[in-house]
This record gives structure tokens, sequence and C-alpha cells, in this order.
């Protein structure tokens, strides 16, 4: 086991908000593995590194020597998270909660260690639990308090239903730590609420309330939004070495280091350090290199790595890409944008004719790659490197 301060800087490293901090020092000091659990709602079959940010620190937890448990929300899948809707959201089926809930098992172990990764579901316990059961659950919480949270308040103000089911989701999330005996559960800044009511439930039932470690959430290709497959802003981790190097390589210098906060392993004096190269003279360019091909090697392998960034600078570098590449923001209509007009909206052409000109002549190109559909339509929430003929280029975000 770490040293006390070893295991605290680790754990608070990236990390938002714990809940609370003595009582996590005062579990540690037990010096024996804890139980840290994370669930998951197998709402999308694909994780991208938006999810990975929580994942990446149960690793953590996992190199101090802890346990984690991977909770898939099987049941509360069925009932639908509402945190953050302004409107009821519906619920899976239960062929798409099997389906979904498989391909996390088969994501999940490129980043943690199956030996120390206790994979359980919540259907477990949930699908004994009797009408009596969930009643006398459903007693230990009020209204009152269910319309603290704000997504709830919001809609209440705003005359949007809410439907009673949506109360039960946060307390069968927290319920779920009751049944797991949690001593630590993870979960994103949004979800605060919900990992504060396994902590009172854990008291309702005799247990040592869990510590609540919240996590920031990640940003998606645009730095605004948040990462999302929904918003196409987002870099899966199941993608191409060459896709995933590529979209890391499109950020803002910026976005970097918010990146390399949430998805680095790198110990942070080294990140330190290449602030202070920046300072100096360096081009960020090359230090968003180091961070690009680390992800891809976490994902696929060294080699892929190594062959991802030689091909990034075969597209891009020896084509003469210039360094200050102006980068615009450019506002979709119903989502989306036909190219023609992207290019004359980001002043790449004079006109929308002479775009499909230049597209017929084979002089468009999106992130290196030649552009040959003159009907092609960006989606909003995008973000590529688009070039004109030798000279001209724009790195535009749609909105």
């Amino acid at each position: 086991m770490a040293s006390l301060e070893e295991s605290l800087a680790l754990i608070k490293r990236g990390a938002d908000e714990i809940l609370i901090e003595s009582e996590l020092v005062e579990k540690l000091k037990k010096n024996k593995p804890l139980r840290i659990k994370a669930g998951f709602d197998p709402t999308a079959p694909d994780l991208h590194l938006g999810h990975t940010v929580l994942i990446n620190k149960l690793r953590q937890f996992q190199e101090l020597g802890h346990e984690v448990l991977f909770l898939i929300g099987d049941f509360t899948g069925m009932i639908g998270d509402p945190t953050g809707k302004s409107a009821t959201r519906p619920p899976l089926t239960r062929d798409d909660v099997i389906e979904n809930a498989r391909s996390y098992e088969q994501q999940i172990f490129k980043i943690l260690d199956p030996e120390k990764t206790l994979v359980m579901f919540n259907s477990s316990w949930m699908n004994e639990m009797s009408p009596t059961d969930l009643i006398q659950l459903a007693a230990k919480h009020t209204v009152a308090r269910m319309l603290e949270r704000d997504d709830f308040s919001k809609r209440y103000k705003g005359g949007q239903p809410i439907a009673i089911h949506e109360f039960l989701y946060p307390l069968i999330q927290g319920y779920d730590s009751v049944a797991m005996r949690a001593d630590v559960e993870l979960g994103g800044t949004d979800q605060k609420f919900n990992l504060l009511v396994g902590r009172e439930l854990q008291k309702h039932y005799g247990q040592e309330p869990q510590v609540v470690l919240t996590m920031p959430i990640l940003e998606g290709l645009d730095g605004v939004q948040k990462m999302s497959k929904s918003l196409n802003n987002y870099i899966g981790i199941d993608e191409a070495p060459d896709d995933m190097f590529g979209k890391i390589m499109s950020i803002s210098d910026e976005l970097m280091w918010r990146y390399f906060e949430l998805l680095s392993f790198l110990p942070e004096q080294d990140i330190e350090k290449f602030k202070q190269d920046i300072e100096e003279g360096i081009n960020p360019r090359d230090i968003k290199f180091v961070l690009a091909e680390e992800i891809v090697a976490r994902f696929h392998s060294e080699a892929a790595a190594t062959q991802a960034r030689e091909n990034f600078i075969a597209r891009f570098q020896k084509g003469a890409m210039p360094d200050d590449i102006a980068e615009k923001t450019i506002a979709a209509t119903d989502g989306k944008l036909a190219i023609a007009k992207l290019l004359k909206e980001a002043g790449l052409v004079s006109s929308t004719s002479e775009a499909f000109r230049m597209i017929k002549q084979g002089a468009v190109k999106i992130d290196g790659s030649k552009v040959e559909d003159r009907g092609l339509e960006l989606e909003a929430g995008s973000s590529h490197v688009y070039q004109v003929g030798k000279r001209r280029f724009a790195k535009v975000t749609l909105a």
C-alpha cells in the first residue's frame, strides 16, 4: 500500500470535490483495501474519452491497492436517469440494456485491471426487492429533498412533468451503495445529489457512510460542450488509431491542458515541464504529440501510436500545413451546414460557386482528406481543419 500522503495526492489529482475528505483520510489510515464503487447506466454501447475520466480514477485506486466495484445499472437503466434532463427520459428495453452492458464489459478492461475489478449488476438485488421493500426504501427520503435537486426544481417551477418513477432513480442508485457496502463512490459533478443520497441511505441501514468523490465533466473537441456522441464532439475509445490521433491533435492548445489533467497518466511534474517548455518557445503541437501518442497507445499499442504520429506528420506537416491556422466558430443551420457554404463563411472561398469548382478540382480537403462530394453536409459540434488549395487553411468548429 502507498503512504497516506501518496494516496491522497493521487486520489485528489483532477478531482472536483471529496465529501468528506477527513472521512477519506480515516478510511485510508486503516491501511486495508477499500471498496470503490462507480455506476454506469448502459445507455450507449460505446465509451468515449469523457467516460474514461471516471474510469481512469478507478484505475488509480486499483494502483493504490483498492478493489473496484464497477456497477452496470441494468435495473436503473430501464428507469432512465433524470439527471440534467428537462423532460422525462425514455427508458431502455431489456434487450438494449443487455447489449450495451456486454459492450461495456469488453471496453472497460482496456483501462481497468480485471483481477482487481468486480463487475456487478444492480438487477441482482433490485429484482429481489418486494413492493413492500421498495415502499420502505421510498419512505427514507422526502419530496422536499428531491426537489432540492436542480433539474427537478427547474422542471417543477417550469410546470414540466416529473414522473414518480424518476424520484425512485436516486433512491435506487443510493441503495446500490448499501447493497455493495461501498466505502467510496465516484461520479461526475452532475451526479453529486445521487451520490449523497447513497451516503444518507447507508446511515439509515447502519453502515459507515461512503465518501463521495466527484470528477469534472470533460469538454468535447469544441472545448465548450461536454463530450457527447449526440454532439459529435467525441473521441471513442474504439476508434482507429489515425482517427483518434487526429482528433486529439485538432483540440485547441488551451484545451490540451485540460485533457492532460483528466486523461494523462504522466506525472504532474512532467506536465508542468511541458508548460515551461512552451513558454520557452517549443511548438505546442509537439507537446500535443505526446498526449496523442499516450492516449492511442493506451487503447491500441505503442506501435500503433508511433505509426499514427508518422501518418499524421505525412498528411499534415509534410503538406506544408502552417502552425498558425485561423480558428473559427460557425453556426450550423438545423444542426448541419453544407460544405460549400461552410467554406464561404470560413473565408476560404469567395462564393459557393468557387467552392464547387475547387471541390471538382480536388483542391478541398478536410483534415488532409480530399473532399469529393459537393453535397457534403457537416454536423454541428464537429471540429476539423479545412484546406482549399495549398495556402488557405482554417480550423472550423460548427456550433
